[in-house]
């Protein structure tokens, strides 16, 4: 053990252990685990079952972080239950969906009693205790309905708690910061160092339910119209409950594991879905693109996974529910989580009558439909899969296209130049064409009408259009529109000037539906190679501007463009400044083979916002090449 954390060690460490042992901690010592891993092991699980606390033990056996001293943290909250809590997670659901994600989904609905403090794990049960004896002390005190007023500012919305009912749950949270001191205090006489690990800070400023937290400010009337469908005065139980979380991964991302991940190499984590991760943003910058590095919250290991198999996950999902105390007219006995039929551990409710829906009062399917625009990235690409050099891998020595694997295209267009183009404009890969298809019957699925489609003069772009329109049984109805104000940010271009595109003459003659009639807003003449980031930022903006002016019916407007086009074309529609050149580039570096995003208008106000696509993504992993004879037939 390093120095450092020795010392550590010695801070937190208990050197006078309680003399009542838990039944729980004697089972875990009777099966032979060391006192403090048990005891860290029950305060990371809720300190619920044996089972529990076993499992976790088997599941971390390879956590180097095991012997770990550094305790949970803990906050004390009240947590709404009933037909409240009903209104606030359709709430939650339905900003979600319309206006995007915020700070306020991190984390459940929830009136902040104490702030997150610490507590050696020996002493959580005194924690409990504490909970029991002030709820039961302010049982009669609590007012049986908490008033609630709605307020809103351009990065806050949320419920105020009344003077006089706040008041009250200050002197609660008051009572309990003195009486949880008093661990502190009994560290202190047992002849512990002079620092208290149980400090509890209760929140003694304004009280308040939020509803939404650093939010874009073009979102708040929005979010203001779903807040009205609150009814602050329906029926409720108010449930004071214990959190915890793990201290050291406060300021990390959190990852959801969306499907099992086995490691190629040693330095892989073995990850199974719904799994989360810690992630460091800090520490992503060396690691190779497409991957992360993390430590998993199930197992504590560390290693390096592949990001396309995650997905963000909610601060709160890994936190761990202790015990509450459940405020009612009539006194309850103070219960443990998993004997609460009407809470879950994760701080949602279940009630047996759901309330009315706030998706069914502002559903996303408006009686009249609003304008739409879809953008997004094309398919996969030939060269993504076999590299610069795709071309000389198939063809022959006279120069004749073969399908050299089963991802390169059966054929090639033809084209009246040189077939070599074709390297710097490179068509979309067999896989690409089925991703291409399947997002369009995705969007055939959903009923969404797409009216115009647009596409960069990139072949892969236009073959995306193509097949897109094939999924949604569109091909014969509506043309695609080649712009070249599409085309990516031109600094990009690996041979330091622009690709020679197919004609529109080619292209029809290659079967493409093509609008023959449509005259691009920026012709390819006024791209020029090497462009400076602000001339790309004007140019995207000027573009979909002239789009959006030419198409003025109702219905979507599919853009196919690329990975850059999802930021440069929504964030001058719905109001937002151009990003950082570096910020840019790290957000298009991430963005996969037919990502999109989805912007709809608000005619009334005379603005966009954005929304969730209409479709899921879709996410798949990769697959070598494979010779039969490797490993076979062959040593």
């Amino acid at each position: 053990m390093a120095v450092a954390e020795m010392q550590l060690y010695a801070k937190v460490s208990n050197k006078h252990r309680s003399r009542s042992t838990s039944v729980l901690l004697e089972s875990l010592l009777a099966k032979g685990f060391p006192a403090h891993i048990a005891q860290k092991a029950l305060a990371a699980t809720g300190q619920k079952t044996v089972e529990d606390a076993a499992k976790w033990l088997h599941s971390h056996c390879n956590d180097p972080s095991l012997d770990d001293p550094i305790p949970q943290e803990y906050a004390l909250y009240l947590c709404p239950t009933g037909c409240l809590h009903n209104y606030l997670l359709d709430f939650w659901k339905e900003s979600k969906r319309q206006c995007g994600k915020n700070r306020a989904h991190e984390i459940f609905p929830h009136i902040t009693l104490c702030d997150f403090f610490t507590c050696e794990d020996q002493k959580v049960e005194l924690l409990y205790d504490t909970l029991k004896r002030v709820g039961e002390s302010f049982s009669q005190r609590f007012p049986p309905s908490i008033s609630l007023s709605l307020h809103s500012s351009t990065s806050y919305l949320g419920f105020f708690i009344d003077d006089r009912h706040a008041n009250i749950l200050k002197e609660f949270a008051l009572a309990f910061s003195s009486e949880a001191s008093a661990v502190a205090a009994q560290m202190l006489r047992h002849g512990t160092e002079n620092i208290s690990y149980c400090h509890v800070k209760p929140c003694l400023k304004q009280l308040h339910l939020t509803l939404s937290h650093k939010f874009y400010p073009h979102h708040q009337k929005t979010l203001e119209q779903l807040a009205k469908c609150i009814n602050p005065g329906e029926t409720c139980q108010w449930v004071a409950a214990l959190y915890s979380r793990d201290m050291r991964f406060v300021h990390y991302q959190t990852l959801k594991a969306l499907f099992q991940y086995k490691p190629q190499n040693i330095d892989e984590l073995m990850i199974n879905a719904g799994d989360f991760i810690y992630v460091d943003p800090t520490q992503q910058s060396d690691v190779s693109e497409g991957w992360v590095i993390g430590i998993s919250h199930r197992t504590g290991c560390r290693g390096f996974l592949p990001e396309n198999y995650t997905e963000r996950a909610n601060e709160s999902d890994t936190w761990v529910k202790h015990r509450e105390y459940v405020f009612v007219t009539a006194s309850r006995l103070f219960t443990q989580t998993e004997n609460e039929p009407n809470v879950k551990t994760n701080g949602e409710v279940q009630s047996p009558s759901m309330s009315r829906s706030v998706s069914k009062v502002l559903s996303f399917q408006n009686a009249t439909l609003r304008r739409g625009v879809l953008v997004m990235r094309h398919g996969e690409r030939v060269d993504q899969v076999f590299g610069k050099s795709w071309l000389q891998q198939c063809l022959t020595a006279d120069g004749k296209y073969y399908r050299a694997d089963l991802n390169f295209p059966s054929t090639l267009p033809k084209r009246k130049d040189s077939m070599k183009h074709f390297e710097y404009d490179p068509p979309l890969s067999c896989c690409g064409i089925f991703q291409s298809r399947l997002i369009g019957e995705a969007l055939l699925d959903q009923e969404v009408t797409v009216s115009y489609v647009y596409s960069s003069p990139a072949l892969r772009c236009i073959q995306t259009a193509q097949h897109l329109l094939q999924g949604l049984k569109l091909d014969q109805k509506v043309k695609i529109r080649v712009e070249p104000g599409l085309f990516e940010w031109t600094k990009w271009e690996a041979s330091r000037v622009l690709p020679n595109f197919m004609t529109v003459t080619e292209l029809v003659e290659a079967s493409y539906k093509i609008d023959t009639s449509y005259r691009g807003n920026f012709p390819l003449s006024s791209l020029v190679p090497s462009e400076s980031y602000e001339e790309y930022v004007s140019r995207s903006s000027a573009v979909i501007k002239q789009i959006i002016t030419a198409c003025p019916s109702k219905g979507v407007i599919l853009i196919v463009g690329h990975g850059s086009s999802l930021t440069s074309f929504t964030r001058p529609l719905i109001g937002l400044p151009t990003r950082d050149s570096r910020d840019f580039a790290q957000v298009v570096r991430k963005i996969p083979s037919l990502g999109m995003c989805f912007c709809e208008e608000l005619k009334e106000e005379n603005k966009w916002q954005m929304v969730n696509p209409p479709v899921k993504t879709l996410t798949h992993g990769a697959n070598a090449a494979f010779n039969w004879r490797n490993g076979i037939v062959e040593d």
